[in-house]
């Protein structure tokens, strides 16, 4: 086949379809191992006999699969969360669930970076293919960027801010996560939020702050306005506050005032608080 339309649509089909980086020589569908792992082992067969055979039974097809739970993923969720009392300890918790079926698609756990001893937590949304690939949160063209942003009020990720995503794993093709998958994460993200017990916290974009902020309006209405949010395990509740995505201003570069006013705020919350 060199017929170049043809081929530039079928490479927009499959980047469409979350297969968006070569990582082998050889195609790996990660769902079909999934549904071959969760297959029942074949019984083994029966020792031969002298005695006669009984009539065979009638034969009752295998019950057909069902999906995950989402309650019990959750429950599974906040057990494993409160049982972390360190970050080495929740991080490992992660690294080992298997409750939410992002991991089964994803290359690595993307769990955080920087300072935990920062005063203050960025949480964005979900990791995206280049953070997929190299197991960091925000590393990527959007990531670039925000590192840039903190960089003109004073803040490094390798000096004085930690950075993490309400989701661990990398939804297929960079989908929106849904409500279900943010809902199996959140007690990790809660307890994250515990252990490390910043001072000031930045919701960093709409998903993040939907999350975290249950029933806020969008976040073109909420950013800029700090907010208190409480979480069980915090002695008090913790300045939050929301603001646009890199990967929106880099859609949108004309919004840009809008976030450089948000620095501005978070500037002069850190020198206050």
């Amino acid at each position: 086949m060199n017929d170049r339309p043809v081929l530039e649509s079928l490479l927009a089909w499959y980047l469409a379809a979350g297969a968006d980086e070569a990582v082998t020589d050889v195609a790996n569908d990660r769902f079909a191992e999934e549904a071959r792992r969760r297959q029942p082992a074949a019984a083994a067969p029966a020792a031969p006999s002298s005695s006669p055979s009984p009539a065979p039974a009638a034969r009752i097809a295998p019950a057909a699969l069902g999906p995950d739970s989402p309650a019990a993923a959750i429950a599974a969720a906040r057990e494993a969360a409160a049982a972390a009392g360190s970050l080495a300890a929740l991080r490992e918790a992660v690294a080992g669930f298997d409750g939410c079926s992002l991991r089964r698609t994803a290359t690595n756990t993307v769990f955080a970076d920087g300072v935990a001893e920062s005063r203050i937590m960025f949480i964005g949304e979900a990791p995206g293919a280049d953070e997929d690939r190299i197991g960091r949160p925000f590393v990527g063209v959007s990531g670039q960027l925000l590192d840039r942003m903190l960089g003109t009020i004073g803040l490094d990720r390798a000096r004085n801010a930690y950075i993490t995503n309400v989701l661990f794993w990398r939804p297929p093709g960079n989908r929106k996560p849904s409500d279900t998958e943010i809902a199996i994460c959140r007690p990790f993200v809660e307890r994250h939020i515990v252990l490390v017990d910043p001072t000031l916290i930045v919701l960093v974009g709409g998903t993040a702050s939907a999350a975290l902020l249950p029933g806020s309006a969008g976040i073109t209405r909420i950013r800029g306005q700090w907010v208190r949010l409480s979480v069980d395990g915090l002695p008090r509740p913790v300045p939050a506050l929301p603001m646009y995505h890199p990967s929106f201003l880099l859609r949108s570069p004309e919004r840009k005032r809008e976030s450089w006013m948000d620095l501005l705020s978070i500037k002069t919350k850190l020198k206050l608080s």
